[in-house]
């Protein structure tokens, strides 16, 4: 399964077990019972898929205007997977071909991940230098017009597709900004978006800073090459520790969570994945061995970091490996499953598992809480905006296996002198800090 098809984008595990366990008598039932109950269940499926035969066949005999067929059951497929979960969707063969092609790290459009929150488009997270960031697209932006034509009434497939277009055509955007009194509009000229995933710097003599914006194919060469690039430049002796940040990373591919986590870990459990059945589980293990030889390691995560990063953080927190510091994460804590249909008839994309970190937590809908909480302070104008609502505000997510945490905040100071969370992990690794969070215990690891 370690196979680019597993996404974590943002399960009815125990549901069975509880009925089992609330209803036991269904169990004693005899091998006529229970055929007599399989007929019924069958009898009553048949049942409702022809009742949306008649309908189908209602709406394309006597609407005002033909309709187009493949349309009407492209539109019933998005409305009963919309009905599971937020993130299971029906992807057509465009929208599949451009999920194969953003995955590689290279793709055209304005550079912005977005989601669908009550019918309008919300930015998660404009991409790093792309046309949306440099035009000054923020996080939390509701994007209610492109091109003077409302957003309104779009799924998101159909509004991903209107922001796409050639090079070098320009795209005006309406955006409402929480904290601004008037829509904001603002033009941008497509074009090809290069998504480089990590980027690195020396800061001051002694410390590496790494920033990892999304895990695509290319994101594991590019830590390697980020870490190699920090010790040619500092020296690996002189090196005090490391900064990870993985602040507004909205996640991705499984494969690369494993192989980024393991650049950091010895040995160890990073993360499970559990589906409705219990063979289905499966346990991925640090089996490389670390690059960065044993020395310290800090974690930025706040509201912004989901899925994918929530792996990597709450493996490196359970495994005592790392110190976070920050806010609390977004709380994505499922799997989604790629499924192929076959025929050039695009694909499904199935939220098939959660995910527990090495000590068995299940993040959905609660998120990892850092070592250490670091507030940003942020601008006046923006304070409204903020703050993430988080999975738990998402209509129809998958229940928290405890208290639903909702809202952390999410801003990165654009300078960074004035990040908190940069200064305080600097202070701790340089020791004119202290906490008694740093360094981490490793005997109070989790070696799964």
């Amino acid at each position: 399964m370690r196979k680019t098809s597993l996404i974590f984008l943002g399960a009815l595990v125990g549901v069975v077990a509880t009925l089992l366990l609330t209803q036991p008598h269904t169990l004693l039932m005899g091998s006529a019972a229970r055929a007599a109950a399989s007929a019924t269940a069958a009898s009553d499926t048949y049942r409702e898929l022809d009742l949306f035969g008649d309908v189908f066949e209602r709406v394309r005999a006597d609407y005002v205007e033909k309709p187009d067929d493949s349309k009407l059951v492209e539109s019933a497929i998005n409305g009963m997977l919309a009905g599971l979960d937020p993130h299971s969707a029906y992807m057509n063969p465009h929208s599949f071909r451009d999920m194969q092609v953003q995955t590689r790290g290279e793709f055209g459009g304005l550079g912005i991940e977005v989601t669908m929150e009550d019918g309008l488009i919300k930015v998660v997270a404009p991409i790093d230098d792309t046309p949306a960031a440099k035009a000054g697209v923020m996080a939390n932006d509701i994007i209610t017009q492109l091109d003077d034509s409302a957003v309104q009434g779009l799924t998101i497939d159909q509004a991903v597709d209107k922001m796409r277009g050639p090079v070098n055509t320009k795209i005006k955007l309406t955006i409402v900004r929480r904290g601004s009194d008037k829509p904001v509009e603002v033009t941008i000229v497509r074009d090809i978006v290069r998504v480089k995933s990590v980027r690195s710097h020396p800061e001051g003599a002694d410390v590496g800073y790494i920033r990892v914006t999304q895990f695509n194919e290319r994101t594991t060469d590019g830590l390697k090459q980020a870490i190699n690039d920090l010790n040619s430049q500092l020296g690996a002796d002189k090196i005090k520790g490391y900064i990870l940040d993985l602040r507004n990373n909205p996640g991705g591919l499984l494969d690369e969570v494993i192989s980024v986590s393991e650049t950091f870990l010895e040995r160890g459990e990073i993360v499970s994945t559990r589906g409705r059945k219990p063979e289905e589980t499966q346990r991925f293990n640090a089996r490389r061995g670390a690059m960065i030889k044993g020395k310290p390691l800090i974690v930025l995560i706040n509201g912004g970091s989901a899925s994918a990063s929530e792996i990597v953080a709450g493996a490196l927190q359970d495994q005592k490996r790392a110190t976070l510091i920050g806010t609390r994460s977004f709380g994505k804590g499922s799997v989604q499953t790629i499924i192929p249909l076959g025929g050039g008839n695009g694909a499904l994309r199935l939220t098939t598992a959660r995910y527990f970190t090495p000590s068995g937590r299940s993040i959905q809908a609660t998120g990892i809480t850092p070592d250490i909480e670091v507030l940003q302070d942020v601008p006046d104008n923006l304070k409204a905006q903020m703050d993430t609502k988080g999975e738990a505000s998402l209509r129809g997510h998958l229940k928290a296996e405890g208290a639903e945490q909702t809202g952390s905040q999410s801003y990165v100071p654009p300078d960074e002198s004035d990040d908190k969370a940069i200064k305080m992990a600097l202070d701790l690794l340089r020791g004119t800090a202290t906490n008694v969070a740093f360094p981490p215990k490793p005997t109070a690891a989790v070696h799964n």
